[in-house]
């Protein structure tokens, strides 16, 4: 019944920006804790970034100062702005939400930074 349908994700130049979105179904997301991952190819999934319920938020150093994570819980969605994109941010982009007794992942959305 729980669906997190991301969105947002296509092909950018580097510089360029892009921003996802994961909207959440069933479930209040300011109550829960979200977070961003993405698997490049070749390499393993690694955690972009979190956000608490208290809207807290903890970044990789890879994206420090480019990306920000962010709840609209009117729209009981989350967003991943990506800024000055690179092209190592090559990746699937998955979102993530932890609730007190279940953990959800998404479908992942494409995002591909190529000149």
């Amino acid at each position: 019944q729980v669906q997190l349908v991301e969105s947002g994700g296509g092909l950018v130049q580097p510089g360029g920006s892009l921003r996802l979105s994961c909207a959440v179904s069933k479930t209040i997301v300011s109550s829960t804790v979200m977070g961003w991952y993405r698997q490049a190819p070749g390499k393993q999934r690694e955690l972009v970034a979190t956000i608490t319920s208290t809207d807290r938020t903890n970044y990789a150093d890879s994206v420090k100062g480019r990306f920000t994570l962010s709840r609209d819980n009117a729209k009981n969605t989350v967003y991943l702005q990506m800024n000055s994109l690179k092209s190592e941010d090559t990746a699937i982009y998955y979102c993530k939400m932890n609730t007190w007794d279940h953990i959800y992942w998404g479908q992942g959305t494409q995002v591909t930074v190529s000149s």
